[in-house]
């Protein structure tokens, strides 16, 4: 399976379901399952934003110890890779070459300056518990054979 790994706090926010599209710099023609992968490091700094303090919060989540790390947390399935046309930061509100506004706390949890891309995620599946992995640059190969 296909994986991506993602820096903490933003691969919890996906499994949770609080975040539904990851946003990187580089596009992909992959769609399918993903599995998403938390990275090593956490953004310490970030786990102190107003609306990912919240949105941790009502899932029990008070401090970024509890962010388990170097393990792969869910699967996903990608479903589009959107490239955003514009940024109304001052707004929150950023849109795609699909006509797909993102806006609200979805905005706040990602990147969306122009000329990056927002990857779109569904039907999250948590899994029952981390399983660990070492992560990788880029789309690698996830051996799930212990699912």
């Amino acid at each position: 399976m296909k994986a991506i790994t993602i820096k903490q706090p933003w691969a919890t926010l996906i499994a949770l379901g609080e975040k539904k599209f990851e946003t990187r710099s580089w596009q992909t023609k992959y769609r399918g399952q993903i599995a998403i992968h938390a990275g090593k490091s956490v953004d310490k700094e970030a786990c102190e934003d107003k609306e990912i303090k919240q949105a941790l919060a009502k899932h029990g989540i008070t401090s970024y110890k509890q962010l388990p790390s170097g393990a792969v947390l869910a699967t996903a399935n990608m479903i589009e890779c959107h490239a955003i046309t514009k940024d109304w930061c001052e707004f929150g509100v950023a849109e795609t070459d699909k006509g797909v506004k993102i806006e609200g706390d979805e905005y706040w949890f990602g990147y969306y300056e122009e000329g990056r891309y927002a990857w779109e995620l569904d039907n999250v599946q948590v899994l029952p518990e981390p399983v660990p992995a070492k992560g990788k640059l880029s789309l690698w190969e996830w051996d799930n054979e212990n699912l």
